[in-house]
């Protein structure tokens, strides 16, 4: 049996490999300065913070104000990666953050820069990223092979964490020489810079999309399908378990930097790179270390190196020896984060992956908001020794759970897309928009097959309504003692017709096929459309 997890594990591809690929390369380059130019004006903003009254709620919201909008926004942005053209949305964002990021430089070079102003701006940047990121995410695949996803992956992580070594430092030594402003000014070239990069970019060919869905159809098919599926579902919570607590060496190493261990911009520039480093680290050797550890045992050692790290930070107050802390974290950081973003990049189907990965997104980065406001306000009530052990404790308690949710075993789960159901035969072919579609399935089963079919069933449920099923059903008419009907609702037609052209994969084919063993003879299957223009179910609860 082939599943997509055998080829990059069993045959990975060099770390390096998708550098060869000039196109890719290119983009990498130019998002690596990007990312530096993020980091620099993340340093830039909670220095022009330090010195107000509440700085410690005030600092810890740059980073909210960063990573709320990746909250509120990622899946929207997800929608629209999947249907818009990838490559002018993405120039467009770019453009709107060079604009963000020259009325930073204007206004501080003015002098007009007070914190409601700063957070807004810094909240207006993080809305561009949020829309940038699923674009981002779904567009790598077209830009290297498949057997290069992971190593394109694992270098995006390096890059990210090139970039919190590098962008800190800078910014550091430009705050100390020449103040806040050129920092923001630098951070609108980097984004020009990979603004000009899209827009040398040529797709070899453009996105095919048969039927195109609606906004708010996609909306709720993406959250159908992360609702409905519990590995998805396991690895969210695996991210938030983590990102909570951890998100606590991140918000408040300023003022760790100036209260406890007397340093300036430079000097905190310097325990940020300390991370970097670390993390670069973490994503060369990750490679090698997942040869000999399993990714359960690897999340048990870096959250325990976490913990380890966040005692340090906040009990020690020799400068050399929280740098040495800071090193392993970075590690760890990479280490959780990149097998978790790996299994979802490995598990989602590609026709959901852009809003799947947009949930990984806001799950990530609302965490980090969340937990950057809360370990603000607990350090602006009991100090920041009393935030770093609460979260230090809280993360113990989350390393611990991974003997109890696990990161699910993914080598057995065939995600090969498979479209496998049979060629419609239809009296007359209705509109994509007509809906809702009820389709029927009637089964013969054995009656002491019935308690393995029921069984079977649950699994083929989760299929349906992974793939667009709002409503499913499984009854048996009172009159016979052999005949299951299997009842779901899907939205529209159009629905119902990508559920046969290209939702399904060989895990729901293996669903399918061990019901079908335990039936007697052909499937009787039915689609019901509306008789008539207007409502025709009243009763439609679905959330978003």
């Amino acid at each position: 049996m082939v599943t997509a997890a055998a080829g990059p594990h069993d045959r990975p591809a060099s770390a390096w490999a998708p550098l060869r690929t000039a196109v890719y390369r290119n983009l990498w380059l130019a998002l690596l300065a990007a990312n530096v130019g993020t980091w620099m004006q993340t340093v830039g903003a909670q220095w022009l913070l330090i010195h107000h009254s509440n700085a410690s709620t005030l600092v810890a919201l740059v980073q909210t104000a960063s990573l709320l909008p990746v909250l509120l926004l990622a899946l929207p942005g997800g929608v629209l990666a999947d249907s818009f053209d990838r490559r002018h949305l993405l120039i467009a964002v770019q453009l709107f953050l060079v604009a963000v990021a020259v009325a930073l430089t204007l206004l501080t070079l003015a002098n007009r820069m007070p914190p409601a102003l700063l957070l807004t701006l810094t909240f207006a940047f993080g809305v561009g990223q949020a829309l940038t990121l699923p674009a981002w995410a779904a567009v790598i695949p077209e830009l290297v092979p498949p057997d290069q996803l992971r190593s394109a992956s694992a270098l995006g992580s390096i890059s990210v964490n090139m970039a919190r070594a590098v962008g800190p430092a800078v910014a550091g030594v430009l705050i100390a020489r020449v103040g806040v402003a050129p920092v923001f000014g630098l951070n609108a070239v980097a984004f020009t810079i990979f603004a000009y990069a899209l827009w040398r970019w040529r797709p070899r060919s453009a996105r095919a999309v048969e039927v195109p869905e609606r906004f708010t159809a996609a909306l709720r098919a993406g959250s159908r399908y992360v609702r409905h599926s519990p590995i998805v579902r396991r690895l969210l919570r695996r991210a938030l378990v983590f990102v909570i607590p951890a998100s606590a060496l991140w918000a408040l190493l300023p003022l760790v930097a100036s209260r406890r261990l007397g340093l300036g911009s430079g000097g905190y520039g310097l325990l940020l790179a300390a991370l970097g480093v670390g993390a670069i680290a973490g994503g060369v050797l990750l490679a090698v270390i997942r040869t000999r550890l399993s990714a359960n045992q690897l999340l048990l050692i870096a959250g325990v190196l976490f913990t380890v790290a966040l005692t340090v930070v906040a009990t020690v107050r020799v400068v050399p020896l929280v740098l040495l802390a800071l090193l392993p974290a970075g590690t760890a950081w990479v280490t959780v984060l990149a097998n978790v973003n790996a299994e979802m990049q490995l598990f989602l189907p590609s026709w959901v992956r852009a809003r799947g990965l947009a949930v990984y997104q806001v799950f990530f980065a609302g965490g980090q908001a969340v937990g950057a406001l809360l370990w603000g306000l607990v350090a602006d009530v009991g100090g920041l020794v009393i935030a770093y052990l609460a979260a230090a404790a809280l993360m113990l308690v989350g390393t611990v759970t991974s003997r109890i949710w696990p990161l699910p075993n993914l080598r057995s789960v065939n995600r090969e897309p498979a479209a496998y159901w049979p060629q419609l035969h239809l009296a007359h072919d209705p509109d994509p928009g007509v809906g809702p579609v009820l389709v029927t399935v009637q089964y013969t089963v054995r009656p002491q097959q019935t308690q393995p079919f029921l069984a079977a069933m649950d699994l083929v449920r989760a299929a349906r309504q992974r793939t667009g099923a709002m409503r499913w059903g499984l009854f048996r008419p009172a009159e016979t003692t052999d005949r299951f009907i299997e009842v779901y609702l899907v939205p529209s037609w159009g629905e119902h017709l990508r559920q046969h052209g290209g939702r399904l994969t060989g895990e729901d084919r293996e669903a399918e096929e061990r019901a079908r063993e335990l039936t007697d003879g052909e499937l009787e299957v039915r689609h019901l459309v509306p008789a008539a223009a207007g409502p025709t179910l009243s009763d439609d609860r679905e959330a978003v």
